[in-house]
């Protein structure tokens, strides 16, 4: 159900270094080199099916609802050993919680780490037990789970060896555990929204230790995954809930703004566009905002350019910008696109059954890719224009990636590799 290391920017610049191709980026991170879905990509696959435009196909030996992240010529992925059983009920035992090094080339497992052997923890039906996405620099590998009622973060070699790992605060939650990872300096961050003591916090990577850790008063569970971007001459590390939207300096800690609401519960990621951010949630109220993020202290009363409430609002799946549209879908398939200046509705329509995953976008195309593996391809501009539609036959709970020109898409079954084949992609 529910689901970033220097600046988004920084890291998008090491993208383009590392990788052999011109214009080529690669996915590190939950959401990609901006941590919000979007490609800069040229020539990305628009058709496919389950056995055509196929590179590869990677039958999965675990199960999850993480995404799957791509660095030079590797990929990681996180699952558990999870037989079918009632979420509200685990099976007795231990399950192992494993981490999977991937050849992107040739779809081939190197190696995979038993992360965790613990008890699994109780969640929500749409949940799994391993829907934290990984992180990944030059030197590690950062993976997050639930460790009965702590957070671990457990840091890898690119070879598999484990570096360190960390219990850095409690964890409690009847809807289970997703907090990826964001990485920004010389520091992995992750939020720590529960129904509890909440707070983010902010890790060494090269010891795991404590570098910072900022309390968030409200003490309600969340699953937001934070961006960070550089604004008015600010670094800003934004995210919704725990009953609010803020901003804070992922250096120390310290909050610029916040706004209070509009409800308790968020999940979908942020994303910014045309110098707004853009937020969409929750539970039990449904809002979509439009907020300046130039703002300090309180700015709920005067930062919020416009707004949309209830109709085609999404509680899961994160929402996408390209061009001077922002675009997104309800959980129950309602897919929206609006003018991000002003908020206008564009067009909304029917897309498909349910959504978990998030949307991506390319310059010229969104992606919306629905619970079933259905993907509709969607022309970026004002008016609805349907390029293609695709399937991989098996239900989909994840997000997709995007990478020299490749997708790759984490099915129930198989983790799929979209495109043409690959021969090389990194000098790393």
């Amino acid at each position: 159900m529910f689901r970033r290391p220097f600046t988004a920017v920084a890291l998008f610049g090491i993208s383009l270094v590392m990788c052999g191709i011109a214009g080529a980026e690669e996915w590190s991170n939950w959401r990609g080199p901006r941590g919000d879905g979007s490609s800069l990509e040229k020539g990305v696959p628009l058709k496919w099916s389950a056995t055509e435009n196929v590179a590869w196909k990677l039958a999965l030996p675990f199960r999850g609802h993480s995404s799957p992240i791509v660095i030079g010529d590797r990929m990681y992925l996180v699952g558990v050993d999870d037989p079918d059983a009632n979420p509200k009920r685990p099976v007795a035992g231990n399950r192992k919680r494993v981490l999977v090094a991937i050849d992107r080339k040739s779809g081939k497992i190197e190696w995979q780490k038993t992360v965790l052997d613990y008890p699994l923890e109780k969640m929500h039906k749409l949940n799994s037990r391993a829907s934290s996405t990984p992180a990944a620099d030059e030197k590690r590998v950062y993976a997050s789970f639930l460790e009965g009622k702590q957070m671990l973060i457990v840091a890898y070699d690119h070879a598999g060896k484990e570096l360190w790992r960390s219990n850095p605060g409690v964890f409690t939650s009847v809807h289970g555990y997703s907090s990826s990872p964001v990485l920004y300096k010389n520091m992995v961050i992750v939020n720590g929204d529960h129904d509890g003591n909440a707070y983010l916090v902010a890790l060494n990577r090269e010891t795991g230790k404590t570098v910072w850790k900022t309390t968030r008063e409200n003490k309600t569970r969340s699953y937001c995954t934070p961006i960070i971007r550089e604004i008015g001459g600010r670094q800003q590390m934004m995210l919704s809930g725990s009953k609010s939207v803020a901003s804070y300096d992922p250096n120390d800690g310290s909050r610029h703004w916040i706004i209070d609401g509009p409800t308790q519960q968020f999940v979908a990621s942020l994303v910014y566009n045309k110098g707004l951010l853009f937020v969409t949630g929750g539970f039990p109220d449904k809002h979509i905002l439009a907020i300046d993020p130039r703002g300090k202290g309180n700015v709920t009363e005067s930062h919020i350019k416009w707004r949309h409430q209830r109709n085609g609002v999404s509680y899961v799946p994160s929402p996408v910008a390209s061009g001077d549209y922002f675009f997104l879908v309800s959980d129950n398939g309602i897919g929206t696109c609006y003018d991000s200046l002003t908020g206008k509705v564009q067009w909304q329509q029917r897309m498909g059954r349910h959504y978990s995953g998030s949307l991506a976008a390319t310059g010229e195309h969104v992606y919306y890719q629905d619970d079933d593996g259905k993907t509709k391809v969607i022309k970026v501009g004002p008016k609805f224009e349907v390029v293609a539609e695709n399937s991989i036959d098996e239900p989909v709970y994840s997000s997709m990636a995007i990478s020299n020109g490749q997708i790759f898409i984490r099915g129930e079954k198989h983790l799929f590799c979209i495109g043409k084949p690959s021969n090389s992609v990194s000098s790393r």
